[in-house]
């Protein structure tokens, strides 16, 4: 059973209510979507999309009381998200979520490749009809692309020796198999971390080409905010909290226009940070939920014409 991570901070910083229109970019086990239906009641109304068509099939039946009258559900990437909401009639928007970290269900399967805890097909691919799978990447890639991999979206120790162990054991089709060729050159920095751990995250990244998607999907997702509306994203690494703070930051400072050849036009602060400090989970939390540990949670208020804060 998927346990959604930071619940309460979500609805807090929310503060869905009925007639509100929200968006849950990142479906995943259906939790925060759920309780955003719940506070809403009984009139608001909740887009939710994922690019996992599994997700959808799994919600869609838990969920089916309320579809087709308060909750739409669509198969859709982050960054593809505002225009299925803009082309739904759900903007502009009271709240919107991002969850980053994958569902439960999602690691349990061993046919997702997303784990080397169970042993599987190398795949990876959040939409299993798009895109190439990990193990066809790895294919493809020569040693320097992998290196530049394992060390951009991984932060992999020895990158190098990592991604020439890996191409020379090519072909690896499954999960397993890779787990054993990295535990045989990887080390991290921490005993409680597997070697594997960092180098799955990487080419999970890589193959479903995540951090471009996040970079490009916040400003849009900004865009169909309402004045007052808030965004709400939990992150799980540095990559992608980086990324979510620079986007805010940028987002809530005014851009004064500067003279000269080439010049910008002004612009005023689109947001306002409702938390300077990213929310972490309680010990209670990470204690009942060991995957929450890692989780990040960053707020900000959109406002129109006014300067933002931070």
């Amino acid at each position: 059973m998927h346990v959604p991570v930071l619940f309460d901070e979500v609805m807090q910083a929310l503060q869905p209510r009925s007639g509100g229109r929200y968006l849950d970019c990142t479906l995943g086990g259906g939790g925060h979507t759920e309780g955003i239906l719940n506070a809403s009641a009984p009139d608001g109304r909740v887009l939710a999309t994922d690019a996992d068509a599994d997700a959808i099939a799994r919600v869609s039946e838990r969920l089916r009381d309320a579809l087709n009258n308060r909750l739409t559900l669509q198969q859709a990437w982050l960054d593809e998200a505002p225009a299925v909401a803009q082309s739904l009639g759900f903007v502009p928007l009271d709240g919107i979520l991002v969850d980053l970290g994958l569902s439960s269900d999602q690691l349990a399967s061993a046919e997702r490749g997303f784990s080397f805890m169970r042993d599987g097909p190398l795949d990876m691919r959040f939409n299993r009809v798009q895109g190439e799978p990990a193990w066809a990447l790895i294919e493809h890639m020569d040693v320097q692309s992998l290196t530049k991999v394992l060390r951009e979206y991984g932060e992999v120790r020895n990158a190098r020796r990592v991604a020439e162990a890996i191409w020379q054991a090519r072909p690896i089709m499954t999960t397993g198999r890779l787990r054993d060729v990295v535990a045989g050159v990887a080390r991290t920095r921490s005993d409680r971390i597997h070697p594997a751990t960092q180098v799955f995250q990487a080419l999970r990244i890589a193959v479903n080409d995540e951090l471009r998607r996040l970079k490009e999907g916040l400003p849009k997702l900004i865009e169909i905010l309402r004045p007052g509306g808030r965004i709400a994203v939990i992150t799980f690494h540095s990559l992608e909290d980086r990324i979510v703070k620079e986007t805010f930051r940028r987002e809530s400072r005014d851009e004064v226009a500067q003279p000269g050849f080439g010049m910008g036009e002004a612009r005023p602060a689109r947001l306002r940070l409702v938390n300077k400090q990213p929310i972490r989970p309680s010990a209670a939390e990470v204690a009942r939920n060991p995957r929450a540990r890692s989780a990040k949670l960053r707020v900000a208020e959109r406002v129109m014409g006014e300067r933002g804060e931070g």
